[in-house]
């Protein structure tokens, strides 16, 4: 049997950005019609819809969905999560690691849906500043814990292929509430992930 993919994309939006990738080819001076570009525009334009389907999606709902109650009060720690996600200064990949640490207050949620959350808020067009404050935030407000760390180390392309052209070059950001405002607490979470 052969292999079949199933992808599902708006077909009015594939249409639409397909056009435009095949004009911008065009206007970058290539020819739209060659065999290794013939089909370039329409997968441009389908993986940029991938890339962005953060829009569509619900990370307060993805989180209420895997909220459980529980007595555990201690330090809970998901790091080193995948990040990739779109600069939207110059629509150039960024990516990196994502560490997060929380501290229940009577509700614990599903690891799984940390990782989650992170998906949705990078499949957008982003800044690294940004997008560490949505992931801790939308921890924060929804779990209401007794405090939320995140941590973000990336490598942006913007940077490393373009402009500055500094390939080791690595950007951390970092954002803190409740309990890990105080030093020692967020001492502790910085020395389990490694930092």
């Amino acid at each position: 049997m052969p292999y079949k993919k199933f992808e599902e994309y708006n077909i009015q939006v594939t249409d639409d950005v397909k056009d435009r990738y095949k004009k911008i080819i065009e206007d970058l001076g290539e020819d739209a019609a060659r065999d290794g570009l013939l089909k370039t525009p329409e997968r441009a334009a389908k993986a940029m819809q991938f890339l962005t389907q953060g829009y569509h999606q619900d990370p307060v709902e993805i989180l209420k969905s895997a909220m459980f109650k529980e007595s555990y009060d201690e330090m809970v720690i998901v790091k080193d999560i995948e990040l990739y996600s779109l600069c939207e200064h110059h629509i150039l990949p960024f990516f990196g690691k994502v560490h997060i640490a929380y501290i229940p207050n009577g509700q614990i949620v599903g690891l799984s849906k940390l990782p989650r959350i992170v998906d949705v808020f990078a499949r957008r067009l982003q800044v690294q500043e940004r997008l560490t404050e949505q992931i801790l935030d939308c921890i924060n407000d929804t779990l209401k814990p007794q405090g939320v760390a995140v941590v973000i180390e990336a490598s942006h392309m913007c940077m490393m292929m373009r402009g500055v052209q500094k390939q080791n070059s690595i950007t951390t950001t970092s954002g803190f509430r409740g309990q890990f405002e105080k030093i020692e607490t967020r001492n502790e979470f910085l020395k389990l992930i490694g930092k």
